[in-house]
């Protein structure tokens, strides 16, 4: 089966803009190491996110929070090490830009530095104004995230749909508004009604990216282990498995076992 790309020429933040221009569906994948990032890129993907969910699928947490600048920069080294074409974005993880503006810019200019990653992301609005404006003057560019904003798990105390009320809908399209004016070049939107992404997609000028925002937002983006079917825990309404590779690979690996229990493996032709 073929796999889907406009060209060869790698995914920059205008193209992605141009895309919404025309009415193109961005798609957007995780991914956290080199292999798995290169098949993604070959696939025809036009962002690859290096999420903090690294800390979830990769490290056993319970949320994102526990996972550490350094950490991100290594995960997104791997991923751009594999990289031709689609735009490599790298999570900004918790602690590292919140409530201090100047590490904010510390924290970006190193991932760009160390890792040759092609943005940022950042969750929220305005409470975080300073942090985007530093870091946009820095030259970085920085795709937004809001409604459900797993960093702020702790003060939300719950996965739920985010903005289903009137003062929370409207903080949002206020939030999107403000990131679009200073200038990021996108934006996710996870886990708020599909009625409010649309009106958000329909005001701003830039791309926003859904994770369990309806059909109407510019783009997509799934975790890449939950998509696969590799995390089998988390079965979250708006997840579509599009293989089961959980089960898969347990069954390759027992039969490995037996195989070398039983001396069938190596053979013969196995052998030097």
């Amino acid at each position: 089966m073929s796999t889907y790309t406009e060209d060869l020429r790698a995914v920059t933040t205008q193209r992605l803009i141009e895309m919404k221009q025309r009415g193109e569906k961005i798609a957007m994948l995780t991914a956290y190491d080199y292999s798995m990032a290169s098949i993604i890129d070959k696939a025809g993907m036009d962002v690859i996110l290096v999420g903090d969910s690294a800390s979830n699928v990769m490290a056993g947490n319970s949320t994102t929070l526990p996972v550490t600048l350094d950490q991100m920069i290594w995960y997104t080294q791997a991923v751009r090490k594999a990289v031709k074409r689609a735009l490599v974005v790298a999570d900004l993880p918790f602690g590292s830009y919140q409530g201090n503006s100047k590490e904010a810019v510390h924290s970006a200019i190193r991932m760009m530095k160390e890792t040759g990653c092609d943005a940022i992301k950042i969750e929220g609005g305005l409470e975080i104004k300073e942090s985007i404006q530093r870091i946009l003057s820095a030259g970085i560019p920085i795709m937004g995230h809001l409604g459900l904003t797993p960093q702020s798990i702790n003060k939300f105390g719950t996965y739920a749909v985010r903005a289903r009320e009137a003062e929370e809908a409207e903080k949002l399209l206020e939030d999107a508004q403000l990131l679009n004016d200073l200038g990021c070049f996108g934006i996710v939107l996870e886990k708020i009604p599909a009625d409010l992404a649309k009106r958000v997609t329909e005001q701003v000028h830039i791309p926003t990216i859904g994770i369990g925002a309806g059909r109407h937002t510019d783009g997509q983006v799934l975790v890449m282990h939950d998509m696969l079917g590799i995390n089998t825990e988390f079965s979250p309404r708006f997840l579509r498995r599009y293989a089961e590779l959980h089960d898969e690979i347990k069954n390759s690996v027992a039969h490995y076992i037996k195989d070398v229990k039983n001396c069938d493996f190596p053979n013969e032709k196995e052998s030097y």
